[in-house]
């Protein structure tokens, strides 16, 4: 399965701006929506070319409320996420899986209500308005790297305890 994740911007709760709208309440109503990440949700697709479709549709929603709009396919990989224009040229048939994973962008995952030293938080009550976010992490700083010999350099911009990797097209790598 196909799995689309839509990040919030950091101004909106993302889950009450798409399900107070009808359109995209339609348009996600036949999905399981999960939350991956604070002030994201997810769903599952049956293809890339699905979830290509559901963007679209979404469009003018992603525009106002979203940061980033990423798609895993797990015929391109397990365990890394493509952006969303790498996903339409998949789609297309524009580039080859195999050809994807020179430029990435790799997000920090930090749990909410670490300060900046990893410390935890001091309790799990915080919510974001979907519910406690203790166990939710958060997507931090971005760091635009270069596959090399297959390796991605490591992730340097603070301490986390684990990373996103997202890959990217030529041109959103270097605009």
């Amino acid at each position: 399965m196909t799995r689309v994740c839509l990040v919030g911007d950091s101004e909106v709760n993302l889950q009450y701006e798409l399900l107070s709208r009808e359109t995209s309440r339609e348009a996600l109503a036949t999905y399981d929506l999960e939350r991956p990440f604070e002030n994201a949700l997810s769903v599952r697709t049956v293809s890339i070319g699905a979830a290509v479709s559901l963007l679209n549709d979404l469009d003018w929603y992603l525009t106002r409320f979203v940061d980033e709009a990423l798609v895993r396919e797990p015929s391109v990989s397990e365990t890394e996420w493509l952006s969303r224009p790498l996903a339409r040229e998949l789609r297309n048939g524009t580039v080859a899986p195999a050809a994807t994973d020179e430029f990435c962008k790799v997000y920090g995952l930090e749990r909410p209500g670490e300060d900046e030293r990893g410390d935890e938080p001091s309790d799990g009550t915080e919510t974001d308005g979907m519910g406690p976010t203790a166990a939710t992490p958060r997507l931090v700083e971005p760091l635009y790297v270069r596959r090399t010999d297959g390796e991605l350099p490591e992730y340097d911009l603070r301490d986390v305890a684990d990373t996103l990797v997202v890959r990217l097209t030529e041109a959103e790598y270097s605009p």
